[in-house]
């Protein structure tokens, strides 16, 4: 999966929110006649020329949050959280680190684990053997998306960019634990019959395996 750049506020470059490409972007303070410079500025995308709207370091035209959209591979059970917390977490942050909460309790279920714990589920997967980075990714969404139901230490609302992290964090769970072994059995697959039998007297299976 190739690194996705999120629009941020004076950033030179990222991917543009309206046409998805990594372009350069002009900022442009914009000024009320006889009252000087306001509070808002404008993007100007230099490869499809459209402009994107701000005020005070947050993005407010188009709505869309400056975040990636959802990995290809992502179950079709998460999907539906994660859009909707990418279509709101420019208005409430808790609210989209709310959602992806949930995302993330249903991937459990496809990951293999009950879906009813999350940090039980975590837990179970880390003595399978998960990796420690997939386990941190696990557990940033797990804090806070908890945090955003309950009072907690992290404040969302004066830290936006820390939601809008966990939209980075679940891609790239979706990619390691899901796309990335896809790719690799399918590869497997691939390899001549021979010696897939092979493989398999060598390691002890049948060769219906």
């Amino acid at each position: 999966m190739s690194k996705y750049y999120p629009p941020r506020a004076d950033v030179d470059q990222f991917h543009c929110i309206l046409c998805g490409v990594y372009a350069r972007q002009i900022w442009h303070n914009l000024i009320i006649a006889g009252k000087g410079i306001t509070g808002f500025t404008a993007s100007n995308c230099q490869h499809c020329h459209e402009l994107s709207f701000w005020y005070e370091g947050r993005m407010v035209v188009p709505s869309e949050a400056p975040v990636p959209p959802a990995h290809i591979d992502i179950p079709s059970i998460c999907l539906e959280e994660y859009n909707e917390a990418r279509d709101v977490v420019a208005r409430s942050p808790r609210a989209a680190a709310a959602l992806l909460r949930l995302c993330l309790q249903k991937m459990m279920i496809v990951l293999g684990e009950t879906g009813d714990h999350i940090n039980e589920d975590i837990g179970s997967l880390v003595k399978k053997g998960l990796p420690i980075e997939v386990q941190q990714a696990l557990d940033i969404c797990r804090v806070v998306g908890n945090n955003a139901v309950h009072p907690g230490e992290i404040e969302l609302s004066d830290n936006p960019e820390i939601a809008y992290t966990l939209f980075e964090m679940i891609n790239f769970i979706v990619e390691d634990r899901i796309s990335r072994p896809q790719k690799i059995a399918s590869i497997f697959r691939s390899l001549p019959e021979g010696a897939l039998n092979a493989i398999a007297r060598r390691d002890g299976m049948s060769e219906n395996n």
